[in-house]
């Protein structure tokens, strides 16, 4: 009996040990450029940090900030997502993440330093225009972004709103949108926006529309319509303070590509060369040390 047993457990090694060999041989080309996207990705993400370190470079403190200073609110151009994947030998996609997880730390490190109010223009109206399978992975990985961050916005008390063009946006995107927006609505203190399939020449005509069409049920008269009616209707009327104070573009690209048109106009800009997701806490220390430097006249002599 004990022959039999011994005979049996050899024939099934026997059998096992070559399986093995071909699934490893089948599954290893598969599983190894993956293994090595995540390796890469991580050492593209520290790359940053190890090169300013060698470059001894001067940055700001915290502390020499003046916390009464402070902007109420920062909005963010998030450039550079692709060109960083490319330069590191990743996918686009990987570049896309590396934004997003990039912009919660950079949201929460706001918020840590008393700005009240952070928005990103994460995607738009033009971007529709891009390669539809990157299309379709953005679309995901909002999804995805809003899902795995929701528990941290309760346990932060972080209101968020996103603001665009809804039509487009799928609808399980959409309900997820509408579910994080009416359980966070309560939070006061800290206010984060997300513009996607934003446009600002958008923003401004369906406020028009709106007016026109209190204009016509006789809501409002020509005499009503001032600066502060128009702000009511824009969709940053979810926000206490929809100018943004700072805008912040990074990948140095100057210019504010159809963004917040009617918000920005006295706003303070700051366009780093440093593509997003290696904008980190000494950058945006930079950036708010160059806001708390600039005398903001608002288009009176001072």
């Amino acid at each position: 009996m004990l022959s039999l047993l011994s005979s049996l457990v050899s024939l099934l090694f026997l059998f096992l040990i070559p399986c093995l060999f071909i699934t490893s041989y089948i599954w290893f080309p598969v599983f190894l450029p993956k293994l090595l996207g995540l390796i890469k990705f991580k050492a593209a993400r520290d790359d940053h940090d190890n090169e300013k370190r060698d470059e001894g470079t001067c940055v700001v403190r915290e502390e020499e900030l003046q916390r009464e200073l402070m902007p109420r609110h920062v909005a963010f151009i998030l450039d550079g997502n692709r060109r960083w994947a490319k330069q590191h030998g990743l996918l686009t996609e990987q570049g896309h993440q590396a934004g997003a997880i990039r912009f919660i730390e950079i949201a929460e490190l706001c918020f840590e330093l008393g700005i009240h109010t952070v928005s990103a223009f994460a995607f738009s109206t033009g971007n529709w225009g891009r390669d539809e399978d990157e299309v379709k992975w953005l679309m995901s990985l909002f999804q995805h972004q809003l899902k795995s961050n929701i528990q941290y916005f309760h346990r932060n008390e972080i209101r968020v709103s996103v603001i665009g063009n809804q039509t487009n946006i799928p609808e399980p995107i959409l309900q997820r949108i509408h579910e994080i927006e009416e359980t966070t609505k309560g939070y006061k203190n800290k206010h984060l926006i997300m513009a996607i399939d934003y446009s600002g020449r958008f923003d401004i005509m369906h406020a028009c529309k709106s007016l026109v069409k209190k204009s016509e049920k006789g809501l409002i008269r020509e005499q009503d319509v001032d600066e502060a009616l128009i702000e009511r209707e824009l969709l940053t009327n979810c926000t206490d303070f929809p100018s943004p104070d700072l805008m912040i573009r990074t990948s140095g690209e100057q210019r504010i590509s159809n963004f917040f048109l009617w918000q920005l106009a006295y706003t303070e800009l700051f366009f780093s060369p440093i593509l997003w997701p290696d904008f980190d806490k000494d950058k945006l220390l930079e950036a708010l040390a160059s806001y708390q430097r600039r005398e903001r006249r608002f288009g009176c002599r001072v």
